[in-house]
């Protein structure tokens, strides 16, 4: 019984399973069926989309093709009608040149008939003149041997006679016709020359300019002196020696003084104390620095300087050195006036002058300007080649013409002038440096002002020697010690500097010195 049941329940459940794995079998069938319907719709879906989408874009790149293909065929008709266009335009000039020559054929055909028609009466009236030229000269020379037959001489001793008369005559008239006119050409050339001259100096601005070989640089108080003296004078030892500048550190109150015959150098030095000075640090290392700086800093300078020049006078073409030259005009003088300044002047005067003469005014221009660049220091000048002919030879090796290189050879007489510039340089070199106020005889000045102190030294009793010294910055008077005492001596020193300051026009001051000795001489034996 209990193997029946439970062969019972053991059927049952495999009966169970059974169903149970149909049931599962018809379910997974029925996904897939559904699976495979919605696959077959997307699918389906899908495919239409992209036929669409195919469709819109056929129609789309067709649109595209139709309207390039409108915009060729109208490009294309635009090329056509334009090549009809001057096809129309060549025709018609053609036949309007056919027409043209058709018409001159007719004239010149015209023409012909006229001509012949001229040649022909041309010749019948050459020959009627040929026909009365024969009768003139048969009634010529009947009437020669008459005249010979009633004067008794021939017709050449007759013409002789008459030539010979005739230019003793000219001669006479063309003499005195010659004197007169050359004293009215010297007259009117003077007076021209005067014209040109005044002219010339009238339409030219100057101003007075006037340099020296020292330079004062100013100080705010006389404490920064010992910072630049430095310890034991180094670093004004250490100055000098990069600059080639003598500094004088003496009692004027907040002034050092430079010295120097090379303003360029004096240029570098007095600006390389300005930035020491402003910044504070002085030393040596630092001193040579500021010095290098500055000695760059000038050089570029003077190169636009010289290029400023060139441009504010029209003068194009220079060689590079030679506008470094100019340049460095602006620091050299000549008798007190500025190098730089008289050059401009010269050129702007010679330009002026050409072109009241009919000369080549930029051509005088150069020549100005450059007349005195020997005048200019360099490293390998012969210091005994006057500055002109230096000048030519450095025009000449940096390719300037020969009427501007005989210009500048010529203006003081050294080679013998070629060209009409030569003198147009000449005379306003002149007239530059003549002008009152323009220049001064540095040395001849100097000198008076020395023998001027000295002399109002002399004019005090109990003077015996007088020495101006340091410039003319100070002036020793020694005094015989029999007639001025030690009371007289300080009270002499205060009126010769009195005197001096009144009488007297001298740049910064003048130190006085009097000196009284006393000397007691024995000779031991």
């Amino acid at each position: 019984m209990d193997q029946n049941i439970i062969l019972i329940c053991s059927g049952a459940t495999i009966f169970g399973l059974i169903i149970g794995l149909i049931i599962s079998k018809i379910k997974e069938k029925n996904n897939a069926t559904q699976i495979t319907k919605n696959a077959k719709r997307t699918a389906e879906e899908i495919i239409s989309k992209a036929k669409s989408e195919g469709e819109a874009i056929k129609k789309n790149k067709i649109f595209q093709a139709k309207e390039r293909f409108l915009e060729l065929k109208s490009e294309h008709e635009k090329v056509i009608t334009s090549r009809n266009n001057k096809m129309a335009e060549a025709e018609k000039r053609t036949r309007d040149k056919e027409s043209q020559i058709s018409s001159e054929l007719s004239k010149n055909k015209k023409l012909g008939d006229q001509l012949e028609s001229a040649k022909k009466d041309y010749e019948l009236r050459l020959g009627l003149l040929d026909k009365r030229h024969e009768e003139l000269d048969k009634l010529h020379k009947n009437q020669v041997q008459q005249l010979e037959v009633i004067s008794g001489i021939s017709a050449e001793d007759a013409k002789t006679q008459l030539v010979e008369s005739l230019k003793s005559e000219a001669k006479n008239d063309v003499m005195s016709y010659v004197q007169d006119k050359m004293e009215e050409a010297k007259l009117t050339a003077e007076q021209d020359a005067k014209k040109i001259i005044i002219n010339t100096i009238q339409r030219i601005g100057t101003e007075e300019a006037i340099d020296n070989c020292v330079s004062v640089f100013n100080i705010e108080s006389d404490d920064m002196k010992g910072r630049i003296i430095g310890r034991e004078g180094r670093n004004i030892r250490a100055l000098e020696a990069a600059t080639g500048v003598e500094i004088i550190v003496d009692d004027t109150p907040e002034a050092i003084i430079l010295s120097c015959f090379d303003s360029v150098r004096r240029e570098i030095a007095r600006l390389s104390l300005h930035k020491l000075v402003t910044d504070g640090r002085i030393h040596p290392a630092r001193i040579e620095e500021v010095v290098r700086k500055t000695q760059k800093q000038i050089d570029q300078e003077i190169i636009e300087v010289g290029k400023r020049t060139v441009i504010d006078l029209g003068i194009h073409g220079l060689h590079p050195e030679l506008i470094k030259t100019i340049g460095r005009m602006k620091y050299r003088s000549s008798y007190g006036q500025n190098l730089l300044q008289h050059s401009r002047e010269v050129a702007k005067l010679c330009g002026v002058m050409a072109a009241e003469l009919g000369l080549n005014p930029k051509l005088a221009k150069r020549a100005g300007l450059l007349h005195d660049i020997g005048k200019v220091p360099d490293s390998e000048v012969d210091m005994e080649t006057p500055h002109a002919i230096l000048g030519m030879q450095w025009a000449e090796k940096y390719g300037e013409k020969a009427e501007v290189c005989n210009a500048i050879g010529a203006h003081h007489d050294e080679i013998e002038m070629k060209y009409l510039l030569s003198p147009v340089v000449q005379v306003c070199d002149a007239i530059s440096g003549a002008r009152p106020g323009a220049r001064r005889q540095v040395l001849d000045s100097y000198i008076q002002r020395l023998k001027d102190l000295e002399q109002i030294a002399f004019n005090f009793k109990g003077v015996q020697k007088a020495y101006a010294i340091q410039a003319g910055r100070e002036l020793r008077v020694i005094v015989e010690s029999e007639k001025v005492d030690d009371n007289n001596a300080s009270r002499l020193s205060f009126e010769i500097s009195q005197k001096i300051q009144t009488d007297m026009t001298y740049p910064g001051q003048v130190k006085v010195t009097v000196i009284r000795e006393t000397r007691a001489v024995n000779i031991a034996k």
